[in-house]
């Protein structure tokens, strides 16, 4: 179970996207949302811009949208809190704000820029999903969610787990299956797979369940994969980049969350070993 989920936000329309998902799963955990949003010193307040959490929740039929923010709390378990940090700097922000208010998950939209672009501006998204070592669920700007916007209707029935011998495939898979509990996944959503871009005789990667084992380009394969299985989420077990190759093209997370139509977890597993 999650006991905070935290959602920057940029108020834009992507974000929305993003804002559901971080509020349908504070719901299945009854737990505390803070909705993040980083400006300027000196920049107007933007109170009136944050997602309307209750709106939303009424269009979900859970709640009436005359109620009081009180009420989110005392009925659903929720208890939201919108924040705005003064910082010049997105990821510095949000960075040190997370020192103090540690979340079990942050929820963001991407952009999923991608080469030369990426490499001249970043994407705040995972530049601050790394510095941090928070799970981040990335919505990106092409691909389906698992929430039925209208409805709020979650379904996460298929999850692909991309895995290597490091970071330990065992340790994702017992960290998924703690993040992902109140939203009712079982072992049997995941489904595993490894990549080798070359024959050869394939490598035990370590998993204590069934891997499917593919041939070629990582990348690419991933994704085909996830297309041809339909899945609801990849989920992607991160270490961190190494050297100006990974700074340039992408780590493989970076470039699977560019291109996905579903959304991605980046799950961080910094220390070495079961």
């Amino acid at each position: 179970m999650l006991a905070r989920i935290a959602h920057t936000t940029d108020f834009s329309a992507q974000s929305m996207a993003a804002f559901r998902h971080a509020l349908r799963l504070s719901l299945a955990n009854r737990c505390r949302l803070d909705l993040l949003h980083v400006k300027e010193e000196g920049a107007d307040d933007a109170w009136d811009s944050f997602p309307h959490v209750r709106e939303v929740l009424a269009e979900w039929g859970l709640m009436d949208a005359r109620g009081s923010p009180a009420d989110i709390e005392s009925k659903l378990g929720v208890r939201v809190a919108k924040i705005e940090i003064k910082d010049r700097d997105v990821v510095d922000g949000i960075s040190q704000f997370f020192l103090t208010h540690r979340p079990d998950l942050l929820v963001v939209a991407t952009h999923g820029r991608q080469g030369v672009n990426r490499w001249l501006n970043g994407s705040v998204s995972e530049d601050v999903a790394r510095r941090t070592h928070v799970p981040t669920l990335l919505i990106g700007p092409d691909g389906h969610g698992f929430i039925d916007a209208r409805s709020g209707d979650m379904s996460l029935r298929r999850i692909l787990v991309p895995v290597t011998p490091m970071p330990s495939p065992a340790r994702a898979l017992e960290r998924l299956a703690s993040l992902l509990s109140a939203a009712e996944v079982t072992p049997e959503c995941f489904e595993l797979m490894h990549v080798v871009e070359r024959a050869g005789p394939a490598d035990d990667v370590g998993a204590p369940a069934n891997v499917d084992y593919f041939e070629g380009p990582v990348v690419e394969t991933i994704l085909r994969v996830a297309e041809e299985r339909n899945v609801d989420l990849i989920a992607m077990p991160t270490a961190r980049h190494h050297g100006l190759t990974d700074a340039f093209r992408g780590s493989t997370t970076s470039r699977v969350i560019a291109q996905s139509r579903c959304p991605v977890l980046m799950l961080p597993l910094v220390a070495a070993g079961p």
